[in-house]
């Protein structure tokens, strides 16, 4: 069985650029394959990664909805070979991004079909990385419910660390399993660290999250982002010190 690592969090607090480093991470620890999934609907991981999408889970939900199965396939084999076929193959590992929010409808039975072909293919993958949207929609709609890691991602601010606590509420809510829940606080700066890490020790008391630390702001980053350099070929203080924590979930 793969290890999935989730992450999750509010818009811009860092969380996709994590994902994309915990995927180097991976690679160089040699937890290969990996399944690489981009379920935020403002998807751009595949921007980090340094790699062109052919086309989006969503828009293979819509192909089933309006039947465009051919009469010789089931929905399922359509479902499975679809895939397959939206997948941006790499050497280590493999990219796919669910998309959009689905318009008006009953997805019921194209949710069924998609959640068994995903299950399938997640099953070939020694690793799983899943960058998520705040709400975790699509992992629920999916019945992709179980998680080894689930990392929340918070910037640094009370607003933040406090929708965090939510977010691990929201996980129970939506009955989403997971060994470990992890809180990191990213792009602090390190004359708030001290006050910060006292409202952090607040929220998480009385929650089952295991904090793993604060990233540091890193001006490197833009700049690499700027020139659209892939996370593979960065060098910064925020990977190096990403990847320390990223040590802590083998521990």
């Amino acid at each position: 069985m793969p290890i999935r690592f989730s992450l999750v969090g509010k818009g811009g607090t860092g969380k996709t650029t994590l994902s994309a480093l915990l995927i180097d991470f991976l690679i160089q620890k040699n937890k290969i394959p990996i399944l690489a999934v981009d379920a935020d609907p403002n998807f751009n991981l595949n921007e980090l990664l340094g790699k062109d999408i052919k086309m989006t889970l969503s828009e293979v939900r819509e192909s089933l909805l309006r039947n465009e199965t051919p009469n010789f396939m089931s929905g399922y084999d359509y479902a499975e070979m679809k895939v397959h076929q939206i997948l941006t193959e790499n050497k280590h590992y493999d990219l796919l991004v669910m998309g959009y929010p689905e318009t008006s409808g009953c997805y019921c039975p194209v949710h069924s079909f998609l959640s068994i072909a995903l299950e399938k293919l997640i099953n070939a993958y020694t690793s799983v990385v899943i960058d998520n949207e705040a709400g975790m929609e699509h992992l629920s709609r999916l019945n992709l419910t179980e998680t080894e890691h689930l990392i929340i991602v918070s910037d640094a601010s009370i607003r933040g660390i406090l929708t965090a606590g939510r977010i691990v509420d929201l996980v129970k809510n939506l009955k989403i399993k997971s060994e470990n829940i992890w809180l990191v606080v990213n792009l602090c700066p390190e004359r708030e660290r001290e006050e910060l890490e006292k409202y952090v020790n607040e929220v998480i008391k009385n929650k089952e999250i295991k904090f793993l630390g604060f990233l540091p702001q890193d001006s490197t980053i833009l700049k690499y982002e700027l020139e659209k350099k892939p996370v593979f070929e960065w060098e910064s203080i925020l990977k190096t010190k990403a990847f320390k924590f990223f040590e802590k979930l083998f521990d």
